[in-house]
């Protein structure tokens, strides 16, 4: 009876974080039901939801490793705000994740033609060309990535030495 009790102050605890936070909306099953009757409004599930509430609502499901999701949510997003840069890279990065490299190349792409000037690009670009098999593409764009100085790129190509807190051994 004690682990049940502790799972529900787990869950209880859990929910009010998130309400906190401002990412979970209280919605009773009969309400979600009929997502497009009045309860709905009340609950703020209506179709007029911002690019920002999509994007990070599809972060926090690839945070999670519902990749699926995110993919849909950085959808809308896209839909909402079709120069979103953020929005096209983490959906890349989660087309990756599902093993659907050419999406993921293509939303990447997109990122980068928003923004060029962006290491993190690349090098999320390359990071999905490794996953894909390309590693002569992979070691391209982790070059232009260490080339805009991103660190993880630079440690990557063994130009920077790992901190004491990185270090496996």
């Amino acid at each position: 009876m004690s682990d049940r009790s502790a799972l529900h102050r787990y869950a209880l605890t859990l929910m009010t974080i998130l309400l906190a936070v401002g990412l979970f909306h209280w919605v009773p099953i009969a309400e979600a039901a009929s997502a497009e009757g009045p309860a709905s409004k009340k609950a703020g599930l209506t179709k007029s939801k911002s690019a920002e509430y999509w994007f990070r609502k599809g972060s926090l499901c690839a945070t999670y490793g519902n990749d699926l999701a995110a993919v849909a949510y950085f959808k809308k997003a896209i839909a909402l705000d079709p120069r979103d840069k953020r929005a096209y890279f983490s959906q890349g990065v989660s087309y990756g994740q599902l093993g659907q490299y050419t999406q993921a190349l293509a939303a990447i792409d997109r990122a980068i033609e928003l923004d060029p000037d962006n290491g993190l690009f690349y090098y999320g670009r390359g990071r999905v060309q490794l996953l894909a098999g390309n590693q002569d593409s992979a070691t391209n764009d982790f070059k232009k990535a260490a080339e805009l100085g991103d660190e993880d790129a630079q440690l990557y190509l063994g130009e920077i030495k790992a901190p004491e807190a990185l270090k496996l051994e």
